[in-house]
């Protein structure tokens, strides 16, 4: 039985440099269990592999798609039973959202050790929170995929363009995220296509159940079950419950996404009706477009007219928080 199961992705971004010193460390813990894979399709082998050795505590050590990959196996693999143990995530990839959730800071290495002694004092069950997260069926999903954060419109093509166009420069994150924003929102003044620049998003249907329908063209669409949102700190006291999905839509016009940023910056979000910004909570959502891209936890989808996204939200499940 192993105090600790690592789940690691030797290809995600942070552990190009830093695996070897992941590696090295695991090596000397006995009760780590360190399990490496390269490519999706590995992971069932993995958490089959992992579930033997009954860890307290699963620990993912790559990148959003990763974690998305690896959540969605452990909930649907049936590997555990009814009893799949605690995850925690450790800050890696480029966006690092749900390690940031969980209280993630520093490197991967550091947090890792947090964890090891988290389990090994026994402290587990006061770091251990719930989270429901977002069960994406339809559109060009084969398979129901699990996850926790929904980026689509401008924010897909957002996304895109950083993943095709910026990071092979090879440039420091938050450089590359800020040199992508300033080709989107010259996409966003300028209506005619230029191929240097984020392709302008597709029309798009919303339907939110018991929440009515909006319908229209936007720069930003989240849809999150996180306690944090890419932009806006914490999204708790946007709404008014945790048990649904949180949407937020910003429409596609400059003027807006300007009033949208001085709201995030002063604080005024969620206080008062921001035109053109949409701040929704459903049970269910239905995303209807043509050929529109939604990216979940890193893994591109498309809606199409005849093949909308489903998104529900799960049952609560647990995950492990490093700051109590």
């Amino acid at each position: 039985m192993a105090l600790v199961a690592l789940l690691s992705n030797p290809r995600s971004t942070g552990n190009k440099s830093l695996l070897p010193e992941v590696r090295s460390f695991c090596a000397e813990q006995a009760d780590i269990f360190h399990y490496e894979v390269e490519q999706a399709d590995q992971i069932a082998c993995a958490l089959k592999t992992i579930a033997r050795v009954k860890p307290k505590v699963l620990v993912i050590n790559g990148g959003d798609g990763t974690v998305q990959a690896a959540l969605t196996e452990l909930y649907q693999g049936g590997h555990f039973g009814d009893n799949p143990p605690p995850v925690a995530v450790l800050p890696n990839g480029k966006t690092n959202l749900i390690a940031l959730d969980l209280g993630a800071k520093g490197s991967a290495l550091s947090a890792l050790k947090e964890i090891v002694e988290i389990a090994r004092n026994d402290e587990l069950e006061s770091h251990i929170v719930v989270r429901q997260m977002i069960a994406l069926s339809g559109g060009s999903s084969e398979k129901p995929v699990l996850g926790m954060f929904l980026g689509g419109a401008g924010l897909a093509e957002f996304i895109l363009y950083c993943r095709h166009k910026i990071y092979p420069l090879g440039l420091p994150n938050g450089l590359s995220h800020v040199l992508a924003g300033i080709a989107g929102f010259i996409s966003l003044l300028f209506k005619a296509p230029f191929e240097f620049l984020p392709r302008r998003s597709q029309p798009l249907r919303i339907s939110l159940i018991r929440n009515g329908e909006v319908q229209g063209n936007y720069a930003l669409l989240i849809v999150t079950t996180l306690e944090k949102l890419l932009l806006a700190g914490k999204s708790g006291s946007w709404y008014s419950s945790r048990d649904r999905l949180k949407f937020f839509a910003v429409d596609q016009n400059p003027g807006v996404v300007m009033r949208m940023i001085f709201a995030i910056l002063f604080g005024r979000m969620g206080q008062k009706k921001v035109h053109g910004v949409h701040i929704e909570q459903g049970d269910e959502i239905r995303i209807d477009g043509d050929h529109s891209n939604v990216i979940l936890d890193g893994e591109l989808f498309e809606a199409n007219e005849d093949a909308p996204i489903i998104l529900r939200s799960t049952e609560p499940v647990p995950f492990l928080k490093i700051a109590a």
